[in-house]
């Protein structure tokens, strides 16, 4: 069975490889073979949701790089399996033969490929290299089209702001190394001992909150629009942003580990939810919008991971991933299509492309939370876990499920209105428009519009137990009759409200609405908080490494050169001197003993008797 789950995994990476790398070898061929491969492990992945596979290799001394699948993982892998598979098929007809689609749909499967480690992965060692390979594909996908510096400039953003993040979990390894947990298997990291514990905890909540743009990390998402739109439908449904609140779900054991973790989650997701959902109200652009509802429903998956929701959080988030899907590729259709994404300028856009605008109207009603569409059903099932946490967290919950019924209906109403007079005077903001959608676009967004509406029955009686016992959830609560219809009344209440006060302006101050439509001021709060004191002190540093270790450097360097002169002074003018005169003495005694040698034997005679009475006459002194 384990070959079942490695061909889950081996599917996409290698395939997207292989693809990434060759593509434009293969030209037309692409979009089949990426689609083929897309669904090959959708097969792959519905023959481990039944068989339930695992699987391991050693990967360090004591560490072992394990898979698995259980309840979670395999509602994970189906879920994203299938909006990667609807995504692609949607691409197809989006990207042109001038574009490279090998890189393309390389990326893409890699992307997902990514993602299915992530929610396969025993170990946090295998899940930490899926998270950085799926934070890197991000960043190549969003700046795709990498010849528009804007382009490359979002992308730089999003891959640091969620790489920052992403330092929390190297932090939870080495704490959870050095508080005994050697094996680093997900499920014994709540084994540490204290202090590292605390570490560990705050390592993954950081990381994970990051990648899932909660606050205060929320303005990457606005930045990744630039991408092209089948990348939107991916990272903000099923992949990326999803993972975070995935590793805060599989970890539950961990965050009840300690007194502090699951309240500050559930409230950051709290407040995510309903501080993100004020922005999306703000946004006139339907892309922004869209970001800043993923966001803000990502918020209740948070929600409910922090209020022990095990189950509410993996219906939402299966429901979400489905209706953001949908709702981004229509207005990838539509983008492609008019060439903008300005909601003014879309006006009629749903009458003009029946198809697409039904697909998203139903989609814009799920998202939403009305009855009886999924993300209602599915928000019921986190406002209860968060009730049983606390009143007041359950009250926020509420409203940020009112505001979702608000920006959700202004998408709708402005896209559903009469075709102004001359609709034409506000396309092609973005680019130049077809005036036309492609033929592969109905397929992927009815499917995914499908599954968006009824994938409510997940938090009917019969399939909620399934759900919780498949999850080993099985004590979660569920809402009451009251909670039902408070929620749907507030839900429908939002709704009118919205709809009626749609074409005017926004009913706030209009700081207020520039700050939400700022988002908040996010980035510039980063830029401010983070990035100019890094900059000073990185700045500070160079003027160190310039002035003080260069200098440093710098006068040692010129210190030898002195001792080298020095010394070759020395050597010139003392050595060479010696060695000068010694040879000069010995020439100068060579001369002179070379007179006495003329080669006549009388005057050899002569000096042997002189010598011979000058050694008479020492030894008659000596003595």
């Amino acid at each position: 069975m384990s070959a079942v789950l490695w061909l889950l995994v081996a599917l996409p990476l290698g395939g997207g490889a292989l693809l990434a790398a060759t593509g434009p070898r293969l030209g037309r061929h692409v979009p089949v073979i990426g689609v083929s491969i897309a669904v090959g492990t959708l097969g792959a992945a519905l023959a481990a949701a039944v068989t339930r596979p695992a699987a391991g290799a050693p990967l360090f001394a004591g560490i072992e790089a394990g898979l698995a699948v259980d309840g979670l993982s395999a509602v994970m892998a189906v879920t994203v399996t299938v909006v990667t598979a609807a995504v692609l098929v949607f691409a197809v007809g989006e990207l042109g033969s001038e574009e490279n689609r090998g890189r393309f749909f390389g990326l893409m499967l890699l992307f997902a490929g990514a993602m299915l480690v992530t929610v396969t992965a025993t170990t946090l060692p295998l899940l930490l290299m899926a998270w950085e390979l799926m934070g890197a594909t991000s960043w190549a996908l969003i700046g795709y089209w990498w010849r528009r510096p804007e382009r490359v400039a979002a992308a730089d953003v999003a891959f640091l702001t969620t790489r920052t993040a992403d330092l929390g979990l190297y932090l939870a390894a080495g704490a959870a190394v050095a508080g005994g947990v050697g094996s680093l298997r997900l499920d014994a990291l709540e084994g540490a001992a204290s202090p590292w514990l605390h570490v560990v905890i705050a390592g993954v909540v950081a990381a994970a909150l990051g990648k899932s743009a909660q606050l205060p990390f929320s303005f990457w998402l606005s930045r990744a629009m630039q991408g092209p739109s089948p990348v939107s439908a991916l990272l903000h449904s099923a992949t990326m942003v999803a993972a975070g609140a995935y590793l805060l779900l599989r970890l539950d054991p961990l965050l009840t580990a300690t007194g502090w973790a699951g309240p500050l989650v559930a409230w950051t997701g709290a407040a995510t939810a309903l501080a993100l959902g004020l922005v999306a109200v703000a946004q006139t652009d339907l892309k922004q919008l869209l970001a800043a509802s993923t966001a803000a429903q990502i918020g209740f998956m948070v929600l409910a991971a922090g209020s022990h929701g095990v189950a509410a959080g993996t219906t939402q988030l299966v429901a979400h991933a489905a209706t953001k899907a949908a709702l981004f590729l229509a207005a990838g259709a539509w983008l492609t299509a008019l060439g903008t994404k300005r909601l003014t300028a879309l006006r009629g856009a749903a009458r003009t492309y029946r198809t697409v605008g039904a697909a998203f109207t139903v989609a814009a009603l799920t998202l939403a939370g009305l009855p009886p569409l999924s993300l209602w059903a599915a928000k019921d099932e986190v406002l209860a876990a968060a009730r049983v946490q606390g009143t007041g967290l359950y009250a926020v919950g509420l409203a940020a499920a009112a505001v979702a019924a608000v920006y959700s209906t202004k998408a709708v109403w402005y896209v559903t209105r009469p075709l102004p007079p001359d609709p034409g005077a506000g396309y092609d903001t973005e680019r130049h428009g077809t005036r036309r959608t492609a033929r592969t676009t109905p397929v992927a967004l009815l499917t995914l519009t499908l599954a968006a509406a009824v994938l409510g029955v997940l938090a009917l009686p019969g399939p909620a137990s399934w759900m919780r016992q498949l999850l080993g959830a099985g004590h979660s609560p569920s809402p009451k009759p009251w909670e039902l219809g408070l929620s749907a009344a507030v839900a429908l209440a939002a709704a009118g409200l919205a709809w009626r006060r749609a074409s005017g302006p926004v009913p706030a101050p209009r700081a207020s609405v520039r700050w939400a439509h700022g988002w908040l001021g996010l980035e510039q709060a980063a830029h401010l908080v983070v990035v100019r004191p890094v900059m000073r002190v990185a700045g500070a540093l160079a003027v160190f490494d310039d002035r003080v270790v260069d200098g440093t450097v710098r006068q040692t360097a010129r210190g030898a050169l002195a001792v080298a002169r020095l010394a070759r002074r020395v050597d010139d003018g003392g050595v060479d001197g010696a060695v000068a005169a010694v040879a000069s003495g010995a020439r100068s005694l060579g001369r002179r003993a070379r007179r006495p040698q003329t080669g006549l034997l009388h005057q050899y005679y002569a000096q042997a008797a002189v010598g011979f009475a000058v050694l008479v006459l020492i030894i008659l002194l000596v003595r």
